[in-house]
């Protein structure tokens, strides 16, 4: 399917790994021009390169998003540099167990920073470039604001606002012909994501016992397919579609848990 994205504008926050990553490739497969913005300049510059080599066009700009003046900053360079903003991905964060029992006031707000507080100031500095090309906003969260996980409380807190501003920003922009959606991520395998297993004392049978748990075929989605939700939701082909919650997740948050045991 043509989404018609070719040379789309498209930033991508925290887009040099992970789910970012696999959302920036299939961007670029598109024909949109993806800018990365995360920290780490050695990530984004070597997936810059990697498609580079496969004449596709991407851009990157190093920003620490936890500070407020780097999301203006990144949004600034963005436009010197194009001119315009087609879309914008809110991906990056990072589940950092801030928790109630043991968690504080200094953490709990640093981890909202890092979550939650980003994902605004991105939208707020891009919105006027956003109303000029009626450009799409996709909110990436977590299945975690909605099932619990324990001992996260601030990045539950985090993916629970982000799913409010989702149907919040959805309605606000309405008048500006912007489409607002959230893509719901479960159990998706990422670098971060194996990080965390590889602490556990028997990682190969906790995955296991994951795997088990996710109705469809039993296996983790992939970052592709989440991408390939983002991708689509940026694009013109779901032009009627705003503030929805949409759940890529092999079924993992709504089946019924009893076909686990079919």
């Amino acid at each position: 399917m043509n989404l018609h994205l070719k040379d789309k504008i498209i930033i991508v926050t925290g887009g040099a790994k992970g789910i970012g990553e696999g959302i920036v490739k299939v961007l670029a497969n598109e024909g949109a021009i993806p800018v990365i913005v995360g920290r780490n300049e050695k990530d984004n510059t070597l997936l810059v390169d990697e498609l580079a080599k496969e004449n596709k066009q991407s851009f990157q700009v190093v920003a620490e998003l936890s500070n407020p003046e780097a999301c203006k900053n990144a949004v600034d360079t963005i436009m010197k540099k194009f001119a315009r903003i087609d879309g914008l991905v809110n991906n990056a964060g990072v589940n950092d167990g801030v928790s109630l029992e043991n968690g504080d006031y200094a953490r709990f707000m640093a981890s909202l920073h890092s979550n939650m507080i980003h994902y605004y100031l991105m939208a707020h500095h891009a919105l006027p470039a956003l109303k000029l090309s009626k450009g799409a906003i996709v909110n990436v969260s977590s299945k975690v604001a909605e099932t619990g996980q324990g001992n996260t409380s601030a990045y539950a807190a985090s993916n629970g606002g982000r799913n409010a501003l989702t149907r919040e920003w959805a309605v606000e922009l309405l008048k500006y012909g912007i489409r607002v959606n959230a893509l719901i991520v479960a159990e998706c395998y990422t670098p971060l994501y194996e990080k965390w297993i590889k602490t556990l004392p028997n990682p190969a049978e906790t995955l296991q016992e994951i795997n088990a748990r996710i109705p469809l075929e039993n296996r983790m989605t992939t970052a592709e397919e989440i991408a390939n939700m983002v991708v689509f939701l940026l694009s013109d082909a779901s032009s009627h579609t705003t503030g929805q919650l949409i759940h890529v997740d092999g079924g993992y948050v709504h089946l019924d848990r009893s076909i686990l045991k079919l």
